[in-house]
């Protein structure tokens, strides 16, 4: 069994080494997509947006994107609209698998679809963590493929419980993108 996992750890290597010309040092540009869902949303929904990436070295990068995401919560009650931006450390084990741990601002408005409470926009604060692929599709253009999960509270003190009743706002997000070297 070890034999194998060693083999198999090797192959690995030798199939992704080719794919280390691709991890060059650079900035790369591009549009997002992906579905998302939030632990007490009544379903998942697609989220859409675009990403910068900048491979600072080897194994290290940082990329920012910032998204459009909706999703309804307590019997479709709230409509939450987010804009999230965000910043995330990126850890490149191998030229095309990363690892990574980042923060975001999310402005969000809050649709009520009870006339008594008035609707809301806010700006929340999240971090989250991320793992994925990134693969060359050509010398200028790489496929991205991620999934994060995202910690992220929102703030509904002021709204009666028997329209909120703990919201549990922490949402996974599974994206693909094109991301084009400058």
């Amino acid at each position: 069994m070890t034999k194998r996992i060693c083999l198999g750890f090797l192959l690995s290597i030798f199939i992704t080494l080719p794919l280390a010309v691709h991890g060059q040092i650079g900035a790369s540009i591009g549009p997002h997509v992906g579905i998302q869902k939030a632990q007490d949303a009544e379903k998942s929904n697609y989220l859409v947006g675009a990403t910068l990436r900048i491979r600072l070295m080897f194994a290290l990068g940082v990329e920012g994107d910032i998204s459009y995401r909706q999703e309804e919560f307590a019997g479709n009650s709230i409509t939450v609209k987010s804009w999230p931006v965000t910043v995330t450390g990126l850890l490149y084990p191998l030229p095309v698998l990363y690892g990574g741990v980042g923060a975001g601002w999310y402005n969000t408005t809050f649709d009520f679809n009870d006339a008594a409470i008035d609707n809301r926009t806010e700006r929340e604060f999240g971090w989250h963590l991320a793992v994925g692929l990134e693969l060359p599709a050509s010398p200028r253009i790489s496929i991205f493929g991620d999934v994060r999960y995202v910690f992220l509270d929102y703030n509904l003190k002021n709204v009666p419980s028997a329209v909120v009743n703990d919201i549990n706002a922490d949402f996974y997000s599974i994206n693909a993108g094109l991301l084009f070297h400058l």
